[in-house]
């Protein structure tokens, strides 16, 4: 009960067997909580399944319809809190995050740091199979974020994370107002506010190869507006 994996899924049935073994395949004993919204190509049914062979570390919970990536974080940052993990992390589906790599994560927090981002923007880290338009936007998103906020973070998109239990305990989560690639800001830029020290460790991250993107024109709006809101309510403190 020191380690959970936050996935949240919509449509992953030709990743997320695979992905559930990598992690509970890794040393340290990694439980795995799953947060799908209503998969219409029973994904949820595969986890089920799995569930028998995983019995203390392997959690669904199902909600009905697509309620947004953040939502599905907040839910699932909740639910860990609830029953006394330490060490709580986000991860795609997907493979673009290297499960591995969970490993750095949580060395990095067992080093100091009370968050830890996989990061693609710092000394070591790079992009693997993405279209030149993806990377700009992607870049320039990272550049825009750091020149409004200051907030000294490389790659604030970023979705592979390891928080301590004491920075989730501190931010408001019923106060965080975003749901797609601003609520991944969102939640550094709270951090940082209140102090907390965030530190990037370098990772690959590689295009996932099957089961579809789920990046929309809208998610990209939201991420540029929420970027100046953020500036905003910045001034409180983030609190």
């Amino acid at each position: 009960m020191d380690k959970l994996v936050i996935i949240p899924t919509y449509n992953e049935k030709e990743n997320i067997e695979k992905i559930i073994r990598k992690v509970m395949s890794l040393p340290g004993a990694f439980h795995v909580l799953i947060v799908d919204d209503g998969s219409p190509d029973g994904t949820a049914n595969i986890i089920k399944g799995l569930q028998a062979e995983f019995p203390e570390k392997l959690h669904l919970v199902e909600r009905s319809g697509k309620l947004g990536l953040g939502t599905a974080y907040i839910f699932g940052f909740k639910w860990a809190l609830s029953k006394g993990y330490q060490y709580i992390f986000e991860m795609d589906a997907d493979f673009s995050h290297n499960p591995d790599d969970l490993l750095r994560l949580h060395e990095a927090c067992r080093e100091g740091a009370d968050v830890a981002v996989g990061s693609r923007y710092v000394r070591g880290g790079k992009v693997v199979n993405w279209p030149w338009d993806r990377i700009f936007i992607s870049r320039g998103g990272a550049l825009y974020t750091q020149i409004i906020t200051f907030m000294p973070v490389r790659d604030p998109t970023a979705g592979f994370v390891c928080y301590r239990r004491h920075v989730l305990e501190t931010i408001p989560l019923d106060q965080v107002r975003f749901i797609g690639y601003a609520f991944q800001i969102e939640m550094k830029y709270r951090a940082w506010k209140l102090g907390f020290r965030i530190s990037e460790v370098p990772i690959t991250f590689v295009d996932r190869t099957e089961g579809q993107s789920k990046m929309t024109k809208g998610i990209v709006k939201e991420a540029i507006r929420g970027v100046w809101a953020m500036k905003k309510f910045g001034r409180e403190r983030a609190q």
